[in-house]
C-alpha cells in the first residue's frame, strides 16, 4: 500500500517538474519538449543533479550551483502540489483509468492556474493537450461519462461564451475554452458545481482585493485561478454536494 503511494507521489513530483517547464516556456512562445533546462540568471545548462523533483531544490539549499541565483520556490511547491493531488487521486479512486484522467485534469488545471495568474493569459497549447488526452481518458473512465463530458463541454462553453459577449470582454477566450475542458472531465451535473464554487470565490476575491484597494472596480481579475478551485473541489466532492443541495431542498 505505502509503495504505491510512493511511486504515485514520485511520478506526481515529475509531472509537477515538467509542469514547471510549461509555466516558464509556454508564455513566452518556447517549446516545452526541445532545448535542454537552464538557469534563467547565468543560462547555465543544468546537469542531472540540478533537475531532481524536491530533491535538488533542497539539496541545492534553494540557489542555483553556477551563479548562486535564488530558485524560486514555485519549483518545489508545483512538484509538491502536484504529487500531493496524484496520491490523493490515488486514494479516492484506486488504479482506474479515472485516476488517470483526474492526473491529467489536475495537471492542466495547476498549469494554466498559474499562467493565468502571472500574465493573464491561458494557453491554447494546454487546453489542446487536455482535450487531446481527456477524450480517450474520459470514454474509458466509465459508459456513459463521455456523453456527459460533451454535454457539460458545450454547456459550460456556451454558458461562458454567454456572458463573455453580454459582458462586452468581462470574460476571456481562456476562461471560455478551460470551462469547457473542466466539463469535459468532469461531467454532468458535476460542472454545475464545479461553475458555482468558482464564482463564490471569485466574487469573494474580487470583493476583498477591491476592498483592499488591490483592485479598482474595472480591473480585470483572472478568472483561471478560480475556476481551477471550482474544478478541483467538484472533482472530489461534487456528488456530497449534490445530495446535501438535495436533501436541504427536497429535491
Amino acid at each position: 500500500m505505502y509503495f504505491d503511494e510512493m511511486i504515485v507521489f514520485i511520478l506526481g513530483a515529475c509531472i509537477g517538474s515538467f509542469l514547471n517547464v510549461c509555466i516558464y516556456r509556454l508564455p513566452k512562445e518556447q517549446s516545452v519538449a526541445f532545448g535542454p533546462s537552464h538557469c534563467p540568471g547565468c543560462g547555465q545548462r543544468l546537469g542531472v543533479l540540478d533537475l531532481v523533483p524536491l530533491f535538488s531544490y533542497v539539496f541545492l539549499k534553494g540557489r542555483c550551483r553556477y551563479c548562486g541565483r535564488k530558485i524560486s520556490a514555485r519549483y518545489p511547491l508545483v512538484e509538491l502540489i502536484t504529487a500531493a493531488f496524484f496520491v490523493t487521486a490515488y486514494h479516492f479512486w484506486g488504479w482506474q483509468w479515472q485516476t488517470v484522467s483526474m492526473w491529467v485534469f489536475f495537471a492542466v488545471l495547476i498549469t494554466v492556474s498559474l499562467i493565468d495568474y502571472r500574465y493573464k493569459i491561458i494557453p491554447d497549447e494546454m487546453i489542446i493537450a487536455g482535450c487531446v488526452l481527456g477524450l480517450p481518458l474520459v470514454f474509458l473512465s466509465g459508459s456513459g461519462k463521455l456523453a456527459g463530458g460533451l454535454i457539460s463541454f458545450f454547456a459550460a462553453g456556451l454558458l461562458f461564451l454567454s456572458i463573455a459577449l453580454l459582458s462586452k470582454g468581462g470574460m476571456g477566450g481562456g476562461d471560455i475554452k478551460l470551462s469547457a475542458l473542466i466539463g469535459l472531465y468532469l461531467g454532468w451535473p458535476n460542472i454545475i458545481v464545479a461553475l458555482f464554487i468558482s464564482f463564490l470565490f471569485g466574487g469573494i476575491a474580487g470583493i476583498a482585493l477591491i476592498a483592499l484597494g488591490r483592485k479598482g472596480r474595472k480591473d480585470a481579475v483572472p478568472f483561471g485561478p478560480y475556476l481551477a478551485i471550482g474544478g478541483v473541489v467538484a472533482a472530489f466532492y461534487a456528488d456530497r454536494i449534490i445530495s446535501w443541495y438535495r436533501c436541504i431542498s427536497g429535491l
